[in-house]
């Protein structure tokens, strides 16, 4: 009687682990089949520079991180040297102004420093108007096409899946613009498989605090 139990309970065992593994395959097929995913992906928005318009003194600065401005808006003065004589080489006040509507992400302005004509002063984003940049495998952007569905998982909101689309598939691998491309010196060639940027949208923040470089996880509907 003991033995006919223990087998009943065997046999249970190895229909449920069966069961399971049909499932875990079946699972793997479909996200297989049906999705593209990767985790070389990262939150991108338009960065812009504000930079000082002219040599001299910045008498003003505003651009505190993390305050909004709008286009053309003044945020600080530079007082540089005039040119020419008399009335014209006067010392100007020149305003340096927001080149778009945007955040203040990073300020590296110091009130009344002396600052050479184009010295990075802010860095500024518009973060209402961000998406996710992608790296695909270039043995699968063949299964990559505009307005394909993308489900968007940001690793700093793990229980928040958002949605998007396919914008823009890039036209050179990510490595093309690198500042230090590979360069084979010992004659003996080693493919590396790149990457190719893909521009995802992202239909609703769902008002998530996403900022730029977050990591993300994107599933590409096929």
């Amino acid at each position: 009687m003991m033995k006919l139990g223990k087998m009943i309970i065997l046999n249970v065992i190895i229909l449920l682990v069966l069961v399971g593994g049909g499932f875990g395959a079946y699972a793997y097929y479909n996200n297989a089949v049906n999705y593209l995913s990767t985790d070389n992906a990262q939150i991108s928005g338009q960065q812009v520079s504000i930079v000082a318009p002219a040599t001299g003194k910045l008498t003003d600065w505003n651009g505190k991180e993390g305050s909004s401005y709008s286009k053309d808006q003044q945020i600080g003065t530079v007082l540089a040297a005039g040119t020419g004589t008399g009335a014209a080489a006067a010392p100007t006040n020149i305003p340096v102004t927001m080149p778009s509507n945007g955040t203040v992400v990073q300020s590296n302005a110091v009130k009344n420093s002396f600052v050479a004509a184009g010295t990075p002063l802010a860095t500024v984003y518009d973060l209402s108007n961000l998406w996710v940049t992608a790296n695909i495998d270039e043995t699968k952007i063949d299964d990559i096409a505009t307005n394909q569905d993308v489900d968007i998982y940001v690793d700093a909101f793990p229980n928040t899946t958002l949605k998007g689309k396919i914008e823009t598939i890039g036209l050179a691998t990510a490595g093309t613009f690198s500042l230090l491309p590979t360069s084979n010196t010992s004659g003996n060639y080693t493919k590396v498989t790149q990457v190719i940027p893909v521009k995802i949208s992202i239909d609703d923040a769902k008002g998530l605090n996403l900022v730029p470089g977050m990591n993300v996880t994107v599933r590409i509907h096929k």
